[in-house]
Formats: C-alpha cells, sequence, structure tokens
C-alpha cells in the first residue's frame, strides 16, 4: 500500500493547483458569462422597445457562402481583406517616417529639427478627416494619386508623427556611453544604429508601438470616406440594403476587435521573446 505521505502529497497538490489554476479560471468564465448575459439582456430589451426584429440568421451569408461546391468570401471578408492591406503597408510607411523624424530630431541639423519639430506640430494639432479630405481633394489630384494611395498616405502621416515621439523617447532613453563605445570600437554610425541602438529602441517601445499599430486598423475605418471598399464601407452598404444596423455593425465591432487582440497576442510574445534575448 502507499505511505499515507504520499496521498496527502497528492492531496495538498491538487488542492494547490485548484487555487491557482481552476478557481480563477472558473470565477474569470462565471464573470465573463454574466456580462454577456448582462449586456444580451439589455440589447434585447431595447431591440423589443423599439420594435426591432433581430435577424441574426442572415449575418454569416455576408461572411462566407458556399457555392459551386467551394466557400466564397462575402462583403464582410472582403473589406477586412483591403483593410488590412492598407493597414499593413501604411504600417510599413509609419514605421519608416517614425524612425526618420526622430533621427532628424535628434540630429545636430538645425534645419532637420525644424522640419521634423513642424511636421509633428502639424499632424498632431489637426484631425486625420481633415487631413484625408485635404490629401483626397486638394493635394491628391495635384500629385497623381489614387484613393488607395492616398488613404496609405494620410494614415502613414498622421501614426507616423506619433510612431516619430515614440522612436524619439526611445532612442533619448539609451545611454550616451553605448554610442561611444561603439565609436571606440570603429562602428560607423549606419552600423552603430542598427547593431546597437535600434535593437534595444524597438525592445523599449514595443507596448508603445504596439498601441500605435491598433490605432492604425482602428483609424483605417476613416479612409471609408473615401469611398475605399474597406470593411466599414461594406457594412455600410449592407446595412443600408437590409435594414439590418444592429447585426452588422457588432459583426464589424467583433471582427475589428478579434483584429486588434490578436495583434496585442503577437506583441506580448514579441516582448517576451525579445527581452529574453536581450536581457
Amino acid at each position: 500500500p502507499a505511505p499515507a505521505h504520499s496521498s496527502i502529497f497528492e492531496t495538498d497538490f491538487k488542492l494547490l493547483m485548484y487555487i491557482k489554476i481552476i478557481k480563477p479560471v472558473l470565477s474569470a468564465v462565471i464573470q465573463v458569462s454574466i456580462l454577456a448575459f448582462a449586456i444580451g439582456w439589455v440589447l434585447d430589451s431595447g431591440a423589443q422597445s423599439m420594435g426591432y426584429q433581430w435577424q441574426w440568421e442572415r449575418g454569416p451569408d455576408y461572411i462566407a457562402f458556399y457555392e459551386d461546391g467551394e466557400w466564397w468570401p462575402a462583403e464582410l471578408i472582403e473589406g477586412l481583406l483591403v483593410t488590412i492591406h492598407i493597414s499593413a503597408i501604411s504600417l510599413i510607411a509609419t514605421l519608416l517616417i517614425g524612425l526618420v523624424t526622430a533621427l532628424l530630431k535628434n540630429s545636430n541639423s538645425v534645419v532637420g529639427r525644424c522640419l521634423a519639430s513642424s511636421y509633428i506640430e502639424l499632424i498632431r494639432n489637426t484631425p486625420l478627416l481633415v487631413q484625408i479630405y485635404l490629401l483626397y481633394f486638394v493635394f491628391g489630384p495635384v500629385i497623381g494619386l489614387d484613393r488607395f494611395s492616398t488613404a496609405v498616405l494620410a494614415l502613414s502621416l498622421f501614426q507616423g508623427a506619433y510612431t516619430a515621439e515614440i522612436f524619439r523617447s526611445g532612442l533619448n532613453s539609451i545611454d550616451k556611453g553605448q554610442f561611444e563605445a561603439a565609436q571606440s570600437l570603429g562602428l560607423s554610425n549606419t552600423f552603430t544604429y542598427w547593431d546597437v541602438i535600434l535593437p534595444q529602441v524597438l525592445q523599449r517601445t514595443l507596448p508603445p508601438l504596439t498601441n500605435e499599430v491598433i490605432s492604425l486598423i482602428k483609424n483605417s475605418s476613416i479612409v471609408s470616406v473615401m469611398a475605399i471598399f474597406d470593411l466599414t464601407t461594406e457594412a455600410r452598404n449592407i446595412v443600408s440594403e437590409t435594414a439590418m444596423p444592429f447585426e452588422i455593425w457588432f459583426s464589424v465591432a467583433v471582427i475589428y476587435l478579434a483584429l486588434t487582440l490578436s495583434l496585442s497576442a503577437i506583441a506580448v510574445w514579441l516582448e517576451h521573446r525579445l527581452g529574453a534575448k536581450w536581457r
């Protein structure tokens, strides 16, 4: 027979597992369920008072449909792909604009610092919608930009101003001795930044950069004013055709939420990996 202390140890281990893992998970599930029930009850009560008839069964038809033995993306998925396309290109341009602006603002050039400061203050103190209108109706036709390029440029310039300040704070947090050490080893300015400085800046600024990426994706919905068929535009067209505002806009909100939460999870994983690599 097993010793008595062995069974006591197993009991203590199971109790510890319950307290540390199972109990918090159950508590979280119960809280989320209560919150979901409360939100559902409020929405259903509001719809009934308005005389609105829910039509959730029609929602999947605007996400994907089955035809000729294959699944095809419907309007919402097509709009989501456009949103991802615009956001991905804008993100690359945003990082480049932000990094160049931060380097200019920290440079010894008076002209470079003035240009960087003027750009940041101009962009941060005017609404994104006004900037889109100016680019679309004024500057876009002059320089020959189409709607897609105008949307990418507007988002990149807007987010680039905020990203520049993030990069600048990261650069200022690096000890000056590291620049001097890199120069003493014979590294050029390019390799100093590429091999020594920028990896540390990326590690230190990853959380605020993640916020900017999420903000970029959410702000991409504003480009619908230029008749670009992104997720928001497709949703607006569906609502005008079906008179299903609640179902469609809730579905769009869930899609945006899933996209941004996925990016947040990737950022947390990257932060852990990069921190473990460079710590």
